[in-house]
């Protein structure tokens, strides 16, 4: 059989996806790739924590299918295993239940606190020994587990180290880095080597794995990220640019000699975005479908976003729109800067929605007071007031420090929202300066990372809003571009049989053999 026809068996890992649970980026992508992959013919095994949205499901039949008994240390902690099939896509989920674990209103931040929960450790790696056994019982060895982020990244060395002589041990693994920022590393608090190799006992691990420089240590800490990064036959990043940031000690969080020394088994693909969700001639979320050409329709969408946060009826003042999560990494420390200046030259105005670091959620609050007229923000997360503010605005803002792939550039150029960016990660990727004069280009771009720079480029974009001719080509050029999964989907598919090649040892690392 051609390897092009060959349809995988492909376990899919992950702590989030919707409509299930949904912290962050990752979630978007389990529920479309996952779908796409399935549509295309390959068999897809999700594997999630049973967390009470799962439960609210009203159409999701759960059936039980496992028990599963997980050794952490002096300790077996008992859970079962749920499956259920989405109809619509064929994709097979396993739900595994343990509810002192995983009934909890954040997947990994206790809200209360704003903190991550004090036994993270012992929550994912139940769960990706789990996974594994869970597979063992069932006799099943699937072509290739693909693991998302440091939740599920000890199943790349539990594979190797535990299960080498078994049929698991002949299944290939890909691990997805969807924010190196993130890395799974206990104890959360404190470098004394010897509570990291205490922990790595109550978790089961082998304590050579430990030691100075070994595969699972990380500055006398426990890095889930590293293990994986260590183990995996091939590392992806979820952006071409991405996977050389990372490699890099500006953006290598740590990790980046982990990375440049495995070089060669670190590709990026960019990740897609679910087209009929994101639709604006059929999202049911907007007051008014429209298409590339149907330019009254996208205004009378703004209209109504103006409306919804209670700013004046100007159509004719930009209007740019914010959904993020309120921190750092995301740049509003930028924004703080040159915000009260942009507000007071009254050029522009400005919706947010999002919640984060109170320092940004206080900061936007007061500015909304300050210049109520210009600005409207809305502290938390609202996804009709996200459709309407993609279909609204007419420039969509991030001027991210470091961006991984990015979702909602590629939304809001569907919905002919001209984004505004900084160059990094999956922002270089899919947005090019507009150049005026030869019609090219979809976005507008700065590099360095200054409020000076940042506040340029708003200026080149209002600059262009008043040549409306040009500017409404630009909006018609970027809602016909394609970011679907599709095509992301068969970069995967590509990347699971490199990695099936390279478990057969048909591809050999630099330096090995």
């Amino acid at each position: 059989m051609d390897s092009k026809d060959r349809k995988l068996d492909i376990v899919y890992a992950a702590a989030e996806m919707v409509p299930f649970a949904k912290v962050g980026g990752l979630a978007d992508v389990a529920g479309s790739l996952t779908q796409v992959l399935a549509r295309q013919g390959h068999r897809v095994s999700v594997f999630l924590p049973l967390y009470p949205g799962a439960r609210k499901q009203a159409n999701l039949r759960l059936e039980p299918v496992a028990s599963v008994g997980v050794r952490l240390g002096d300790r077996v902690i008992e859970g079962k295993v749920h499956h259920a099939r989405l109809a619509e896509s064929g994709v097979e989920v396993y739900f595994l239940e343990n509810d002192a674990f995983y009934d909890r209103p954040n997947p990994y931040v206790d809200p209360k606190t704003g903190q991550d929960w004090p036994d993270n450790a012992e929550r994912f790696a139940f769960f990706s020994r789990a996974i594994l056994e869970t597979c063992a019982v069932r006799g099943w060895a699937p072509d290739v587990f693909h693991l998302n982020d440091y939740q599920v990244g000890l199943v790349a060395a539990l594979l190797r180290e535990e299960h080498a002589g078994n049929g698991l041990g002949q299944s290939a693994t890909v691990y997805s880095i969807h924010n190196l920022g993130y890395q799974g590393i206990f104890p959360r608090n404190g470098t004394d080597p010897s509570e990291a190799r205490e922990l790595a006992e109550r978790l089961s691990l082998n304590p050579d794995l430990m030691y100075p420089m070994a595969p699972l240590e990380f500055y006398g800490r426990l890095n889930f990220t590293k293990a994986a990064l260590t183990y995996a036959d091939l590392i992806v990043a979820v952006s071409p640019t991405y996977a050389r940031e990372i490699q890099t000690e500006e953006f290598g969080f740590g990790l980046d000699g982990v990375l440049r020394a495995r070089t060669n088994r670190v590709i990026g693909i960019l990740n897609g975005i679910d087209a009929d969700l994101w639709n604006p001639a059929t999202d049911a979320l907007l007051p008014h479908n429209y298409g590339p050409s149907d330019f009254p329709g996208k205004a009378e969408n703004k209209a109504r976003l103006l409306e919804a946060m209670h700013l004046p009826q100007d159509l004719g003042t930009p209007l740019i729109g914010i959904i993020s999560r309120l921190v750092d990494q995301k740049g509003f420390d930028l924004l703080a800067e040159v915000a009260g200046e942009l507000f007071r030259a009254g050029k522009l105005r400005m919706v947010i929605l999002g919640s984060g670091m109170p320092k940004y959620e206080e900061l936007f609050r007061k500015l909304a007071k300050q210049y109520p007229d210009r600005l409207a923000v809305e502290i938390g997360f609202n996804d009709p007031l996200a459709h309407l503010i993609e279909a609204g605005a007419d420039f969509f803002l991030m001027p991210s420090k470091y961006e991984p792939c990015g979702l909602n550039q590629m939304y809001s150029m569907r919905y002919g929202t001209v984004p505004i960016v900084r160059a990094t990660g999956g922002l270089a990727d899919t947005v090019t300066a507009f150049d005026p004069t030869r019609g090219r280009g979809t976005g507008f771009v700065f590099e360095d990372y200054t409020p000076e720079a940042l506040r340029a480029a708003i200026e080149r974009a209002l600059a262009a809003y008043g040549q409306q001719r040009s500017f409404k080509n630009l909006i018609t050029r970027i809602m016909a571009l394609d970011f679907s999964w599709e095509r992301a989907a068969r970069e995967y598919v590509r990347a699971y049989e490199r990695a099936m090649r390279c478990r057969r040892g048909e591809e050999v690392e630099v330096g090995q053999g």
